[in-house]
């Protein structure tokens, strides 16, 4: 009782901003920016927190700063005061006799652009007058955005069982590693293999993702390693850009690159990746009651799946 409410005391909103940004960004310098800090203040404030509850947030290293599992699970509780607060503000500024109907969703970067254009699609044209408000995030973001309530509902991957308590998984596919590379580019007319693959520019998830996981395990069993001079972003649009007009690698799962290899705007290289498969279902909580706006979404994700 005595060190919760010495930490009742001393925390403060800026611990949590700068706890929810550094796991948004990945990388204390980029949160820094996002909140227009220095890096040192920034890392002050962390290290603040962290000695506040007692434990490690995040592994933070060279690459980046990741979870850690119980990192995950304050997570959920620091969004839920930071979203109630936003929730404060706006009904302060909510004018009567305005149409407030709005159905939250939030995705894996891959599978916004993977399945979400052709789901929004479907949504309006039964639902017309619903703002749609569409968030990408990390899993580990998702899932503590749907237990905070900030969104309704989530397309993105089962995660740990002690993450997992109070929402509910449906499976809507299979999803497999492909490395893609533009229509002209050299690789395509070599004798491919892996080393040669890892000669030319990559384009990789961060550390951290289960993508960028997948992505390891596949060269480690081929004795390969990520080289290090790759570009690391979690933008799937930044990623595909960089991909159809220069010579880069996008190491991405198959769901989001689906169209572009079906009218080829890129080509999948000839390697095998079997193994790497990952199952992307739609997340749900348990306990909630979704408008009749949430369920329509949700009934157009499920008949909006990849080919």
């Amino acid at each position: 009782m005595e060190k919760n409410g010495l930490f009742n005391q001393r925390i403060r909103l800026r611990h949590l901003h700068t706890f929810v940004a550094v796991a948004q960004q990945g990388t204390l310098g980029r949160a820094a920016e996002t909140l227009n800090l220095s890096q040192p203040a920034l890392s002050k404030t962390l290290n603040e927190l962290e000695q506040l509850t007692g434990v490690r947030l995040f592994d933070r290293g060279r690459l980046g700063a990741h979870l850690t599992l119980v990192g995950e699970q304050f997570l959920t509780h620091a969004m839920k005061v930071l979203d109630a607060l936003n929730t404060a503000g706006q009904s302060l500024n909510r004018k009567e006799g305005v149409n407030n109907d709005i159905v939250r969703i939030g995705a894996l970067p891959t599978a916004a652009l993977g399945i979400l254009p052709a789901v929004i699609g479907q949504f309006h044209k039964q639902q017309k007058d619903i703002t749609l408000q569409v968030a990408t995030m990390s899993n580990p973001m998702l899932l503590a955005a749907l237990k905070s309530g900030e969104i309704d509902l989530g397309v993105g991957r089962m995660s740990a069982p002690e993450l997992m308590s109070g929402l509910n998984y449906e499976l809507l596919f299979l999803e497999s590693l492909k490395l893609v590379v533009r229509p002209g580019h050299p690789l395509l007319q070599e004798n491919i293999t892996f080393s040669r693959v890892l000669e030319w520019p990559v384009v990789v998830t961060p550390r951290g993702t289960t993508p960028r996981q997948n992505a390891e395990e596949l060269l480690l069993s081929q004795g390969c390693k990520m080289p290090a001079g790759c570009i690391e972003t979690l933008s799937a649009s930044l990623s595909r850009q960089l991909t159809v007009d220069y010579n880069y690698v996008w190491f991405v799962p198959s769901g989001a690159v689906k169209d572009d290899l079906r009218v080829g705007t890129l080509v999948a290289l000839p390697v095998t990746t079997q193994g790497t498969g990952e199952p992307i279902g739609i997340l749900t909580r348990i306990d909630g009651n979704l408008s009749p706006g949430a369920q329509t979404l949700l009934s157009a994700i499920r008949k909006t799946l990849p080919e």
